[in-house]
């Protein structure tokens, strides 16, 4: 596409706060001359904030602080004034009940602060799952001139010879105990081999895909989203960053002229051939929703469809983000879309140029790490879209990460009402549940949980472990981890909280799976469907203040994201009034 340059100079946002004599325009300088900053700062040069979720608490963004010096010093260098503002960070390691629920509520803060205080331009320094798509819908919301640079994973662990995958050996590890398979203290020995740097999941978990979506989308800069947190080359990349933020506020390159319909499109068929996580779904939905595209689940299913699963990683294959850095990144997997016709190489970028003049002359350096087309680990390898009378407005699966025998399947459904049932129930030995079976867990969507956790992927019982079976069907209203794997569907919309289906299925009721046709269904009838739901209460807890209050309220369905119902749309960079 082509876009035109605003001219420049022109009077920027932040000369509202700090242009001319009057006694306000005084106020404002005057407070943040008490930093040691020279008058001719605020001479109309442009402001950039740092928008920085680093916290000791969010141990992904744990050197963001540090990387933040880096981005400082390439906006002085392009004659820009840097100014970092700690901004909410929800830490998917530590946040209660789950960080998702959480999102919405990062968004919104962070969002007023970019449109109540004098930055035109941002850097939006991200890393932990939630903090890149939470970030995202803020720019979105406000089009301010806006750029990611993410933390980059961290680096390889090993176990005793063995390549270990953060969060994806968390779950191998685990059923291995349980099935007696791995003594408990061989699980602690390992555990300090899976995270051993600095950054986020070194595996194709939701921290690295939601990177390639930034990336994908064009709101980084190219290369940025597997370079290692430690490697020099990640500071580089933040420098360059800060260097082009100003550049983007002289041209007004903003979020809405990068986030089109197009782009959303490129980062849906990327996602496909990285072997992305479920949870870019929600989080793509919800930025579109921001931004005003009309994006959808079908939109998903369609696009992803025809896409084979090139990249080599955990948890869908063997390898780690460092040796996809080292084969070339993500420019790697663009170019091949490209090639293969299923790029939008217009598509507009932050570098100003489009993708497809960004990564049209990189090279593969490792095609056991990014493989060619015929040996995908999935032909198509985009995410499925299942419909049908358990999930009308749809659930989603991965097939790069499940058993190709499950993917047609028909079981008996045996039944968890709620997470705490799950675990009550699961290591009994007296459960009636064999391989055959599909697992069912109810209750744990955006409004059920609440915040819809990484529950989905249900650990199997241990009396089925035993027998070396390492896979059944598991459906939820839940997400899933990115590092996890194995035949789950997620999401199922409407949620059982919410009173969809999946709130009245049964122990003993038949439920099928046809992943090629798109469907899942529970064998009753319409008639018996309508009388169970007639009859439905709901059974989950509904707080009577605060912001949980909030969340369950006015948080929408999976399907279309997720946010909160008054949150959609743009509501622009207007500045407001000036009280003093």
């Amino acid at each position: 596409m082509t876009f035109k340059k605003a001219e420049w100079p022109r009077k920027l946002r932040s000369q509202h706060w700090y242009g001319g004599n009057s006694r306000d325009a005084i106020y404002h300088r005057g407070w943040l001359k008490n930093q040691g900053h020279p008058h001719d700062l605020f001479d109309g040069r442009p402001i950039i904030g740092i928008l920085n979720t680093w916290s000791d608490l969010t141990p992904c963004n744990g050197h963001l602080r540090e990387l933040a010096e880096k981005v400082k010093a390439g906006v002085w260098e392009a004659g820009g004034f840097p100014v970092e503002v700690p901004v909410f960070s929800a830490s998917e390691n530590t946040f209660r009940p789950t960080a998702m629920m959480f999102r919405n509520l990062a968004a919104m803060a962070v969002e007023e602060a970019m449109r109540g205080q004098p930055i035109d331009g941002a850097v939006l320094m991200v890393g932990c799952d939630k903090t890149t798509p939470s970030l995202l819908m803020a720019a979105a919301s406000t089009d301010i001139p806006s750029i990611v640079v993410t933390g980059g994973p961290m680096l390889n662990g090993y176990f005793r010879g063995e390549r270990v995958g953060s969060g994806t050996h968390l779950w191998i590890f685990s059923e291995a105990v349980k099935a007696g398979e791995m003594t408990q203290e061989e699980f602690i020995e390992a555990e300090a081999s899976m995270s051993r740097s600095s950054g986020t999941c070194n595996t194709m978990g939701t921290a690295s895909t939601m990177a390639s979506m930034a990336e994908a989308l064009g709101m980084a800069l190219s290369g940025n989203a597997a370079i290692p947190a430690v490697d020099s080359r990640r500071r580089v990349m933040a420098q360059m960053t800060g260097r082009r933020i100003v550049e983007m506020v002289k041209d007004d390159l903003k979020p809405s002229d990068i986030l089109t319909k197009q782009a959303f499109e490129n980062a849906i068929r990327t996602n496909a051939a990285i072997g992305g996580s479920t949870n870019a779904v929600i989080h793509l939905l919800a930025i579109a929703g921001r931004v005003g595209v009309d994006l959808t689940l079908d939109d998903w299913d369609r696009l992803g469809r025809d896409i084979p699963t090139i990249v080599n990683l955990m948890p869908s294959g063997k390898y780690l983000m460092e040796e996809f850095f080292y084969a070339g990144g993500l420019p790697v997997v663009l170019k091949r879309l490209g090639e293969a016709g299923v790029l939008h190489r217009d598509a507009l970028t932050v570098s100003g140029a489009a993708i497809w003049d960004e990564v049209k002359d990189v090279v593969n350096w490792n095609e056991d790490v990014i493989l060619p087309a015929e040996k995908a680990l999935a032909q198509s390898g985009g995410i499925v879209v299942l419909k049908g009378n358990l999930a009308p407005r749809g659930a989603v699966l991965k097939p790069s990460a499940a058993t190709p025998a499950l993917m047609v399947h028909r079981g008996r459904a045996v039944v968890f009402e709620d997470i705490d049932d799950y675990k009550a129930k699961i290591e009994d030995e007296a459960l009636d549940i064999d391989e055959t079976c599909v697992m069912v867990l109810k209750n744990c969507g955006p409004k059920g949980y609440p915040g819809m956790a990484e529950v989905g992927n249900m650990g199997l019982p241990p009396k089925v472990l035993r027998k070396g079976i390492t896979d059944m069907v598991r459906i939820s209203d839940a997400r899933m981890s990115g590092t996890a794997y194995g035949t789950v569907v997620l999401h199922t919309s409407p949620e059982a909280a919410a009173g969809g289906p999946l709130a009245v299925v049964r122990d003993g009721d038949m439920i099928s799976l046809d992943v090629p046709n798109r469907s899942l269904t529970v064998e009753i009838s319409d008639e018996e469907m309508a009388a169970r739901l007639a009859a439905w209460t709901p059974s989950h807890e509904m707080p009577a203040s605060g912001y949980a209050w909030l969340h369950q309220t006015h948080v929408e369905g999976a399907d279309t994201g997720a946010d909160l119902d008054f949150l959609k749309g743009c509501r622009g960079r207007e500045v407001g009034k000036d009280s003093h």
